[in-house]
């Protein structure tokens, strides 16, 4: 293929959630204003949306019904809640409804297509697109980003080149996502972009909603495949709790998995980036008190501890804690010894966990860090460095839970991002 080159008024790197939503409202708010503006999405991935694709496993997890700044972590959450704000949920689903995709809401306040296919997510957006105007251009990946200073012959804006040619486009949109699920296009190229264009960047990018790894030769590593409703605490290293997460937990041969190791993942790994002591223990039975199961441990008189335990917890798992605590297979309660009834106790409660890492950004559901929010006029998503320039999504130093959080984000980031770059 030759290299092309080509003019656009709005030019978008990145077609994924965040730049698919920034092309449609861009195209739409052009037609609005009745101004014929040509908006280019530019995009490297030879399958367009992959993260919307394996989202949700595979069933795209739009959003989730109750979306609060206090989901989010990364910049200030009054400044999140700014931009949440402007377009919330009931607008996302009011969006999606009318581009044919019905949302239902599940148990857990995820919203899913009825269709429980992430394919027709992708799809009707990629509709919309086409339908606003705008052109999505794929594979087309962006290696240099060239501000234009005035008086320059190719006039104001930018050039943006790949190995397919030029893009010259009066505006721009960067939407390049951040580096979790590198196979889909997230390599951090944005960044390199942010900072040639005069922002900063967080002083720390890591995986967030990521799978954690358990030193080797640990208990946890011997039990893949239990699951349980568990809460898994973050503490300093002189012991204070600083926050925790119960839910659905994931034994594996590596570590930990599940909703509340995911959300954990990130606060653990920016506990350690100032406190190298800061540690996750587990509670396997989130309700129960130390005192409670202490009583109830006394009073077993004849009957055996672990099926007890079995009661309550995987057999495996009340196995191997029971093992931990020093207490044998066939150990019935009046046998138990003060010690072992306050090692067992502990283990229950507050098991600790030998933590190694995560599993890095291939295996993570999003990024930690990137451009604070206060180098951006939130009401617009625009560079307060450069005023032809507008930054939205992953991009953000904003990471949300796992539930569709993160979506959310990308859907009024992008919403904001192109109704004011048409506008501009």
């Amino acid at each position: 293929m030759s290299p092309e080159t080509d003019r656009a008024d709005i030019a978008i790197v990145g077609a994924g959630a965040a730049g698919l939503m920034a092309a449609i409202w861009a195209g739409r708010r052009a037609s609005e204003l009745g101004r014929p503006l040509r908006i280019v999405a530019l995009d490297g991935a030879r399958t367009l949306g992959a993260k919307i694709l394996v989202a949700g496993g595979g069933r795209c997890n739009v959003t989730h019904h109750a979306v609060t700044p206090d989901a989010y972590a990364g910049s200030s959450r009054n400044a999140i809640k700014k931009v949440l704000r402007r377009f919330d949920v009931p607008e996302t689903v009011t969006f999606f409804r009318e581009l044919g995709v019905k949302l239902k809401r599940e148990d857990t306040g995820k919203l899913f297509p009825t269709t429980d296919s992430a394919r027709t997510v992708l799809n009707a957006l990629l509709g919309a697109v086409r339908d606003a105007g705008a052109q999505v251009r794929h594979p087309r990946r962006v290696e240099s980003i060239r501000a234009h200073e005035p008086g320059d012959a190719d006039g104001d804006g930018y050039t943006i080149g790949g190995a397919w040619g030029e893009l010259h486009a009066r505006r721009l949109i960067l939407a390049t996502g951040g580096m979790a699920l590198p196979r889909s296009g997230s390599d951090g190229k944005g960044y390199a972009f942010v900072r040639e264009l005069g922002h900063t960047v967080t002083p720390h990018v890591f995986p967030a909603l990521v799978p954690l790894v358990v030193q080797d030769g640990h208990f946890i590593r011997e039990l893949s495949g239990v699951t349980l409703p568990a809460r898994v605490e973050l503490r300093s290293g002189t012991g204070k709790r600083l926050l925790s997460f119960t839910n659905s937990t994931l034994c594996t041969h590596f570590g930990l998995s599940g909703p509340s190791v995911m959300d954990l993942s990130r606060y653990w790994t920016a506990a350690r980036h100032d406190d190298p002591g800061a540690h996750v223990v587990i509670a396997w039975l989130p309700d129960a008190e130390p005192e409670t199961l202490d009583r109830a441990l006394q009073s077993l008189g004849q009957r055996g501890v672990v099926r007890w335990l079995s009661e309550q917890l995987p057999a495996r798992l009340a196995e191997a804690l029971a093992h931990e605590a020093g207490v044998e297979a066939q150990t019935i309660g009046h046998a138990l010894t003060r010690e072992q009834r306050k090692n067992l106790v502990q283990f229950l409660t507050a098991c600790p966990v030998p933590l190694a890492g995560d599993r890095g950004f291939t295996h993570a559901e999003t990024t930690a860090g990137g451009v604070p929010l206060a180098e951006i006029d939130l009401a617009t998503m625009t560079s307060r460095v450069r005023p032809d320039l507008h930054l939205c999504g992953e991009l953000c130093d904003v990471d949300g839970r796992i539930g569709g959080f993160n979506f959310q984000w990308a859907w009024a980031s992008g919403y904001i991002a192109g109704r004011s770059a048409a506008e501009a």
